[in-house]
């Protein structure tokens, strides 16, 4: 029977970690800089430097990679929205400055709308944002369903999630701008939450005060520095500056 050292177990742990972390940093990168559908398994493992065999070993499929890609993404994103809504005011501010800052993302980069919208779809990465969303909703819906529990918005949060998807797979134009996207959703999403008429109202109110591009550009550069640093890459001036008006 063969065993392994301790030794030997450190290093093939240390070989498997330098690896995956090849892998992700090139995944990164090219998913930003060409597309996720674009990008092929065949030019991941030829950039990384790596075995196909051990490519497949620690991600079968390329919704592997995303999923490592949408938790850092997902991860501060409702903290960030939390710093520019008022914190006098109530959360669901916060909520819809979160999904205008989404929706809005993916009209400024159609990288990141790619990217976005196989989050939502592909169901490892779909059922991250669920869990992640639910307890956000819970706490600021919570009070509209007093009998409710996190099952329920979980299973609320999948219908506001596909509407999420659909919306950003829409494309703006001149026949629906991007302000009445987010004030369609916005309407669509705080109904199934039973927020009343009047609040809506001045929801949407203080989301059409905000300059929500502006917004969304600083925190989509602030979210392509942040990959840069963690997965030590730096972007190529087309896929850095990739903003459409």
């Amino acid at each position: 029977m063969c065993t392994k050292t301790f030794g030997e177990v450190f290093y093939l742990r240390r070989d498997s970690s330098e690896t995956k972390r090849k892998i992700l940093t090139v995944c990164v990168r090219l998913f930003l800089e060409q597309g996720y559908t674009s990008t092929s398994v065949s030019q991941i493992v030829d950039e990384a430097g790596v075995a196909r065999g051990s490519y497949l070993n620690l991600f079968p499929t390329k919704d592997k990679i995303l999923l490592e890609l949408t938790e850092t993404m997902f991860g501060g994103q409702f903290g960030v929205a939390r710093s520019i809504a008022d914190s006098k005011l109530p959360p669901m501010y916060a909520y819809a400055v979160d999904t205008a800052i989404q929706l809005t993302l993916t009209e400024l980069n159609e990288n990141l709308r790619e990217i976005y919208i196989e989050a939502y779809t592909a169901p490892d990465t779909a059922e991250y944002i669920y869990v992640h969303t639910t307890a956000e909703l819970k706490e600021i819906f919570g009070g509209n369903f007093p009998d409710y529990s996190e099952s329920d918005f979980y299973e609320m949060e999948i219908g506001t999630a596909g509407l999420m998807r659909n919306y950003m797979a829409r494309k703006c134009d001149i026949h629906f701008p991007l302000e009445r996207k987010i004030s369609r959703f916005l309407t669509a999403a705080l109904r199934v939450y039973k927020v009343p008429e009047e609040e809506q109202a001045r929801v949407l109110a203080f989301i059409q005060s905000l300059d929500i591009k502006a917004i969304a550009t600083e925190v989509m550069y602030k979210l392509f520095a942040m990959l840069e640093m963690k997965y030590d890459f730096k972007l190529s001036k087309n896929g850095e500056t990739e903003v459409t008006t």
